[in-house]
């Protein structure tokens, strides 16, 4: 699992080599004033994250182990502590984003590390290495778009989370792969084969109920004010992270949805930011029913407006 944009992601472990490649290429966390405010110098923090490789090969540990283990390897006064308290886990980010630290199964109540090559082993697979640097950029840029386009400069920069600068590097790898579109008067990219076929799409009528945390939300959040109906996106993108699921009509935002599970029975309220085409309504309703033939329940369906 990897922290993409600042949350996490689960992805194959086939496709370790690309995302290695490019994680340890962007080295953008190595930037001292970061570090200061956890009393590591860069050079510090390089000496932890090598200590961390060596703690975690052929190792499952949790964190207090992991804590122990670093403090003896480097013997930094205090580090062991710093792992162990920061319960947000950025002093490892680094080791994680070079390859040296990942998920284990956990221990009980508690969190255990190790190496993705050791677990990869483990598992009876040879760990391949990390892509050259250009083409693991050039690989995930690709993935991007062809999950996100069109998009544009700042929304590949965000999600990866680095600057629109290497962000346009990155689609600039791509050549001919790409080709610029118009979205309302801005310029976003797109993967040359899909902008063909989307030329070739209809305009259709569409109603989704999307979950929490749905990409295309995720996203969307660059330009939320332009697909939100008539409400501020606070009322989709929440404090401390949270994204509401959503209901979406025609690719627009009209409101939000929960769902709450009673016996054989899943009841789903939709709350609509305004009055909603009637046309959605039973549209709606369908995704609703899908909704509960996946968890094998009866529907009860409620709007609030």
């Amino acid at each position: 699992m990897w922290a993409m944009r600042g949350t996490l992601h689960l992805l194959p472990a086939a496709e370790l080599p690309v995302w290695h490649g490019a994680l340890a290429s962007s080295r953008h966390w190595l930037k001292p004033a970061g570090w200061r405010k956890f009393g590591l110098t860069v050079d510090q923090l390089d000496r932890l994250t090598d200590a961390v490789a060596t703690a975690l090969d052929g190792r499952l540990l949790t964190r207090e182990e992991l804590a122990v283990e670093v403090q003896r390897i480097t013997g930094l006064a205090g580090v062991g502590d710093k792992i162990a308290n920061n319960s947000w886990g950025t002093i490892l980010r680094p080791a994680a984003f070079s390859g040296h630290l990942c998920f284990g199964p956990s221990q009980g109540q508690f969190v255990r590390f190790t190496r993705p090559d050791s677990w990869l082993a483990a598992a009876g697979k040879n760990p391949a290495p990390p892509l050259e640097p250009l083409e693991a950029e050039a690989s995930v840029a690709r993935r991007f778009l062809a999950a996100f386009g069109p998009a544009t400069d700042h929304d590949l920069a965000r999600w990866w989370n680095c600057g629109v600068v290497k962000a346009r590097q990155w689609i600039g790898l791509l050549r001919d792969e790409v080709m610029p579109v118009d979205v309302e008067r801005t310029r976003a990219w797109m993967l040359r084969a899909d902008a063909a076929a989307a030329d070739k799409i209809p305009s259709l009528r569409s109603v989704r109920l999307l979950p929490g945390f749905d990409q295309y939300v995720v996203a969307a959040s660059y330009h939320a004010r332009k697909l939100l109906h008539k409400v501020p996106r606070g009322f989709v993108y929440r404090q401390q992270g949270w994204i509401a699921p959503v209901l979406l009509v025609n690719g627009f935002m009209h409101g939000t949805w929960r769902h709450e599970i009673k016996g054989n029975s899943v009841e789903v309220s939709i709350e609509p930011f305004a009055k909603v085409p009637a046309w959605a309504r039973p549209a709606a309703g369908e995704e609703a029913e899908r909704l509960a033939a996946f968890l094998g329940a009866s529907l009860g369906l409620s709007w609030s407006r």
